[in-house]
């Protein structure tokens, strides 16, 4: 997945498997259909100066799925942010898994060396043995390397009083310090994923909230914790993507330090005990 935003889904995202004998690439169709316009322009809303861009992009096919997104993506004069809201309908008749991930990729220069991800993290796990190798500094970043293999996390993340769960890469020696962050309501969307890739050429981390883990709709399934659209139901996203600067940066780690408590994030052993650890909260 490439550029700021990548969406993974909508029946299906995660590594490729097969599940009830249907074949399943990486990270679902979504991405790869063409979107419709339905509104790009910009307007006054009161003393405030709004531009928006509306889309709908939908995976279907007779005897198959039907589902629809529907985006709109916002941003007014003098923000340094932008909010994606999407609406995902089923619009069949039967009813659907849904998964859905948001695919954020930050690279430098604000992924450096040196560099930290600063989050509402309670409990986090590596995916694999590569990831369970450099775990301890899962919220590190350094220079490009060589040979690099990717690391994913698991996390699960601690919300503020409003129920939003926060993430950001942090680089604290540029610009008297620089931020990207990722600010969704945990109810929407349970999971979050770090993707650390600190490859020549391929340099980047991604932050991730999402619904499910991205270990295949099979496991999902299998786990219990793989959700559903029924039919002609719609479920609601929000994001908030935005860049801090200077003090902005200090006032959102005091932020994310009141929602932790000062207290760094526990990893669990595997990716099973992490699912059922955290059931509860899915």
């Amino acid at each position: 997945p490439g550029g700021l935003l990548t969406t993974c889904g909508l029946t299906y995202m995660g590594a490729s498997t097969v599940d009830q004998g249907e074949p399943l690439g990486l990270h679902g169709r979504i991405s790869y259909v063409p979107a419709r316009l339905m509104y790009a322009g910009s307007y006054w809303e009161g003393d405030e100066y709004v531009t928006a861009l509306e889309g709908e992009a939908r995976e279907a096919k007779i005897f198959e799925p039907n589902i629809a997104l529907r985006r709109r993506i916002e941003t007014k004069l003098g923000w340094k942010h932008l909010v994606v809201h999407d609406k995902v309908t089923n619009e069949g008749w039967e009813i659907q898994p849904l998964m859905i991930l948001y695919h954020i990729n930050i690279g430098f220069p604000v992924v450096d060396d040196g560099s930290v991800l600063v989050s509402t993290s309670r409990l986090y796990v590596p995916r694999d043995e590569e990831a369970k190798g450099d775990a301890e500094r899962f919220d590190h970043f350094h220079k490009p390397t060589s040979g690099y293999k990717e690391k994913v996390y698991f996390h699960d993340m601690l919300t503020d009083a409003e129920g939003y769960a926060h993430s950001a890469i942090v680089n604290e020696k540029l610009l008297d310090g620089i931020a990207v962050y990722v600010k969704y309501h945990r109810s929407e969307l349970p999971r979050f994923i770090e993707w650390k890739m600190m490859g020549e050429g391929t340099y980047v981390v991604g932050m991730e909230p999402a619904n499910g883990l991205v270990v295949g709709r099979d496991k999902e399934r299998k786990w219990g914790t793989l959700q559903y659209l029924k039919p002609q139901e719609t479920r609601e996203f929000h994001i908030e993507i935005g860049v801090l600067v200077g003090e902005e940066v200090q006032k959102f780690k005091e932020k994310t330090n009141s929602v932790t408590k000062g207290a760094k994030p526990k990893m669990t052993g595997t990716v099973e005990e992490f699912v059922e650890v955290t059931r509860s909260r899915v």
